[in-house]
């Protein structure tokens, strides 16, 4: 018996792209389908659901960013991938504000597109589940429900917000998590603008967790953007 394909949807409005794209993610597993705009998109979604989106941030009518909006308010468990243009961070930042799980930029590689695809399906399949009370991730161990923190097989000490911050970022490992989001999340929602404070705690945990603080390989950095928290050593590394 042949395993449940994911399904894709893929919004933009360039033909050429969407047969590209409906080739390899075809090739890659997924059941595909296609939507001209984001107001295509919405009435294909409110018929049946998707485990993902891939939408171009650059359409005309509503656009990506408000078409990514609607999107989550109506499908809040699909995975949201959006192709935006290099060198424009307010896109990427606005674009993960509004809903998105992750971005690609034009021009991408197939194949890491496939591998953010795939990324987003498992963190929606661990969210559905159970979340695990104990995760190991490379040479570091976390214990959600104690709150405890070790590394190589050390336990460490953390302060309750560097451990809150280190703990929301390693359930959200893969992902760019911008500085509005980490700093509403952790410290509350009256704050949004305290970068200096954020990047001092981001230190603090890189001197703590990382074996060469100045070049991080668990807390990284994007640029203009926030930070993504790193599995050195994923599923699907290849990829």
């Amino acid at each position: 018996m042949s395993l449940p394909q994911n399904s894709v949807l893929i919004v933009d409005d360039e033909a050429s792209l969407r047969k590209t794209l409906r080739t390899s993610l075809i090739a890659s597993g997924f059941a595909v389908e296609e939507a001209r705009s984001g107001e295509e998109a919405l009435t294909i979604i409110q018929e049946h659901p998707f485990d993902l989106v891939l939408l171009d941030i650059n359409m005309p009518g509503i656009g990506g960013i408000e078409a990514c909006r609607r999107i989550r308010g109506a499908s809040p468990h699909a995975g949201i991938v959006m192709i935006t243009v290099r060198d424009f961070d307010d896109d990427k930042v606005r674009g993960l504000e509004a809903g998105a799980d992750d971005y690609v930029t034009k021009p991408f590689k197939l194949r890491e597109l496939t591998a953010r695809l795939k990324a987003v399906l498992r963190r929606t399949s661990l969210q559905a589940a159970a979340e695990p009370t104990v995760l190991e991730i490379g040479n570091l161990k976390i214990d959600f429900e104690r709150r405890l923190f070790w590394r190589d097989g050390e336990e460490v000490h953390l302060s309750p917000k560097e451990f809150e911050l280190l703990a929301f970022m390693i359930k959200n490992a893969g992902f760019p998590l911008t500085h509005l989001k980490l700093l509403r999340s952790i410290w509350g929602p009256e704050y949004g603008g305290e970068l200096e404070y954020l990047r001092s705690y981001v230190r603090m945990l890189r001197k703590k967790i990382e074996s060469d603080p100045e070049n991080p390989k668990y807390i990284l950095t994007e640029p203009w953007l926030g930070y993504r928290f790193r599995d050195p050593d994923p599923p699907d590394s290849e990829a």
